[in-house]
This record gives C-alpha cells, structure tokens and sequence, in this order.
C-alpha cells in the first residue's frame, strides 16, 4: 500500500485531501472486495464432501457448487463493468457487496443443493462487482487528483486482493469446515461483506447523478435519459445477453470434460456468431469488437494473462489432487503446502507494482511458467515433497509478474470510457484459463491419479509454457509504450 503523502492545510479538492488521493481509507474498502472472488473460487473445495454427507446427495453432484460460481463470475465481471460504466462504479460496487450479504445467508441457511445452487451464483455475482469497479475509482481518483495513473502500489494492493489471495480459500476452508461445519464457507462471507459495504459507505465518494457529465467516463457523452429502453441500449442487454448464453453453453461443454457433448459446442459457435453480427452493428456494443481488433496491446494481454492461470490453476487443482491422492495428504496439508505461492506472488507484486512496468514482468511471467513446468515433471511418488514448495514458489513468482505486468497493461492500453468492461473480461479470462485448467487434469485423472499422469499434465504445462514465451517475445506492442 502506498505510503501517505505530504499532508497540508489546504482543503479537499473534489472530496480528495491534499497530496493523499489514495489513503488506507479510499483503498481498503476495494482491497477487500476484491478478494472475496478468488477465496471464495477455492473456498468451498474443502467443504464439498461435508456438503455430501450433510444434504444426502452425492459428492459428484456437489461439484456444481464449483460450476455455479464460475459460471457466474465469467459472466458477472464484463457486465458489472459495463454496468458501473453506465450508472457509477460506487452504486455497482454496493450493490454486488448487497448480493453477497444475501448470498452468504442462504447459503447458510439452506437444506438442500439447489438453494446452495442460488447461494453460489448470487456470491459469484456479487463478488464478481469489485474488481472492474474498484478499477474505475482508481481511475476516477487519479483524475481527480490530476494524476496520469495511481501509483503502481494502489494497482498492485488491487492484484494482490484480487489474485493472490486464491489459493488462500483451500487452507481458510479447511479450518473453517474442520471448526464450525460446512456452512461457514457461506457465513463467513457475511461480515466480511459488511465491512467492505460500511467502509465504502464512509470513505469512497458518491457517484454523481446518473447521467451528470462528471458521471460519465471520459471521452463519451453523458446519458441523461433514464427510460428504461435508454437505459437498455446504454448496456446493450441484448449483447450482454448473447455473451451469457454463449459462454454457458462454453463452460458447459468444458466442465463436461472428457465427456465431450458436442452439441454444447455447436450451440456456443452459433451464439458466438450471432454475438459478433449484433455488436459490430450495436451504438454501444457490450464487446467493442472493433476495439478488441484494433487493439493489439489488449488482446494480447488477455492471452497473456490466460495462459498463466492456465499452468497456475493445474498447480492449484492437479498438484493438490496428486498429493493427496499418491502422497496421502490431507486436504487441509495439501491446502498449505499452496501457501508460499500465495506468499511469494503477494510479495512480487508488490515490489513490481510500484514500478508501472509490463515487458520485463510478462517476460518474467512466461520464463517461470516454463520452469515450473518443467519442474512438476520432478515430482514422483519417492520424490522429497518439499519440491512441491519449489514448485509452487515457482508459480507464485509467475502470478505474481503476471498479474502485476498485465494489469498495468490493462490500464494503459483500455480506453477510459470502456476500462471497466475491459476491467472485467481480464478476469474472465482468467477465468477461462482456470476451466481449461481444471478441464485437463479432468480428462488425465480421468480414472485415477498417478505419478505418469502427473507427468503428463507437465507436458501439457510445457507446451502451453512455450507457447506464452514465444508469444510474448514475438509481441512488438511491448517495445512501445502508448502515448500519453
């Protein structure tokens, strides 16, 4: 977090004290919110065979849980941006902290698996509000104050909360299920959300009124009508709609795996379609196709930023499943030996954030997803198992470059009026590499864990390794900085 500036006694410019534009106050709020998405992503993995036993269902059908939440969040993120762009990042931010309170409370409140269903997607939901909106009061802020960009620290505080707190769910859950039972991976949500929801309260400025010039981002006109088809076309609810119906039938094949239901498949391609035929012709498109096409900087962050969760998730869900299963971990041990991933990736961006920095930190990015995959192909059933903790070390380097350079890339190269729907669909890229993921240790432990199959998914880590290196060298977008 930023150290406080010099203070003075000239009074607040646009609410903001002097030489302090981003205090504790201002970004603990956001900080918190943030990391409410990726714990709760892993949180609820240790409280799915109590879930089970509890409700009297079988534990393949309480892998939903897991779905539901993803589902949600891949869809929820794009569209709370767009909506923050539309009505005031603050309003949206409050409202997602709303639908957490209440999906916490019916999750611990509920006695049979469709309501925890409801329970999941609502928390996907709400959690999904704080990232791309918390963007947009950053860069509201630091215009504010007169400032080009926050500093990297107030980016970096934001990526350490919305990333590298993931792998904090699977040791946080097991204490929890082990102490209070599996209804606290619902509850616990509860007062977690109030804090964030009374601080922003306190200490993050209203939005204007809807519609008021200051509303607006910067470079498009303000919207004052309020009617409801207005309100529609702003958000492009029939984009947002088509982007949903075609990433669920996408997920959905994916989390089907190695089942392959090709008709899931078809389904989304024609969606997909029909998706780019509606925004390329839409006043406001949801996905500015156009931009995405035209903007190389940003797609290619998007990638960048898949591939790694794609290596950084196997660890996540291949690793931990290999520990357990070869090396007769428990899930709470395999939870913690994710730990100094978690560590190392928050200490890396701290000290890269700061620097505003991309080429050198995706570089960085895509050498240690080499190296660590190829050293998951040391780890074997005789092996020293601290080289797990190599391992994820290796990762937590990885994420944490990743997560620092990218997302400094996402701020310099998104245009302010679309920075929180491009906030967004990093994530949901994200995301998408976390599916894939969890999809390729789904088809090699197909039918049981071993040290090959391991070795397998080192290969398959290796490739993708490759792949993001080459990209990523090959990529002239990084050799230039855009104007300011």
């Amino acid at each position: 977090m930023p150290a406080p500036g010099p203070t003075t006694n000239a009074p607040p410019v646009n609410g903001i004290p002097p030489g302090r534009p981003f205090s504790w106050r201002f970004t603990t709020p956001l900080f918190v919110g943030s990391a409410l998405n990726p714990i709760n992503s892993s949180l609820i993995a240790t409280a799915l065979v109590p879930i089970a036993h509890g409700l009297g269902v079988s534990i393949g059908q309480t892998a939903a849980l897991v779905t539901a939440l993803y589902l949600a969040s891949a869809i929820a993120l794009p569209t709370a941006g767009k909506a923050a762009e539309v009505f005031g990042p603050r309003r949206v931010f409050l409202a997602g902290i709303g639908l957490v309170i209440v999906g916490g409370l019916v999750g611990g409140a509920a006695d049979s698996l469709p309501i925890l269903l409801i329970s999941r997607v609502l928390i996907g939901s709400g959690t999904s509000c704080a990232y791309p909106t918390a963007m947009l009061l950053i860069r509201r802020r630091a215009e504010d104050a007169g400032l080009d960009k926050p500093p990297g620290g107030v980016l970096g505080g934001l990526q350490i909360a919305g990333i590298a707190t993931a792998s904090l769910g699977l040791p946080l859950g097991g204490v929890l299920v082990a102490a209070l039972g599996w209804r606290s991976v619902f509850l616990v949500n509860v007062p977690v959300a109030l804090v964030a929801l009374v601080t922003t309260v306190a200490w993050v400025p209203p939005d204007s009124p809807p519609g008021s010039p200051s509303d607006s981002p910067s470079g498009s006109p303000p919207n004052r009508s309020r009617r409801a088809r207005d309100v529609a076309a702003a958000l492009d609810v029939v984009g947002i709609a088509g982007f949903a119906a075609a990433m669920i039938a996408l997920l959905l094949f994916l989390f089907a795996l190695p089942d392959a239901h090709w008709y899931l498949l078809a389904i989304s391609a024609v969606l997909w379609i029909a998706l780019v035929l509606w925004e390329l012709r839409a006043a406001t498109p949801f996905l500015d196709l156009r931009l995405l096409a035209g903007n190389r900087a940003l797609t290619s962050t998007y990638l960048r930023y898949g591939l790694v969760l794609v290596c950084a998730y196997v660890v996540l869900y291949g690793v931990t499943q290999w520990a357990q299963s070869v090396r007769g971990l428990s899930e709470t041990e395999a939870g913690l030996l994710l730990l100094p991933m978690t560590l190392m990736s928050g200490l890396v961006i701290s000290l890269i954030s700061r620097r505003n920095t991309v080429r050198g930190p995706v570089t960085a990015a895509a050498l240690a997803c080499l190296v660590g995959s190829a050293g998951v192909l040391l780890l074997s059933t005789s092996g020293w198992i601290g080289w797990v903790v190599v391992v994820t070390l290796v990762f937590g380097v990885a994420m944490g470059t990743s997560g620092a350079g990218n997302q400094t890339a996402l701020y310099e190269h998104a245009p302010t009026e679309q920075l929180g729907t491009a906030s967004g669909l990093l994530r949901t890229f994200g995301y998408l590499g976390s599916i894939a993921a969890s999809a390729i240790t789904g088809i090699v432990f197909r039918t049981h864990v071993s040290d090959r199959g391991m070795h397998l998914v080192a290969w398959i880590m290796v490739g993708v390794g490759v792949v993001l290196l080459l990209t990523t060298l090959a990529d002239r977008t990084l050799r230039t900085r855009p104007a300011s």
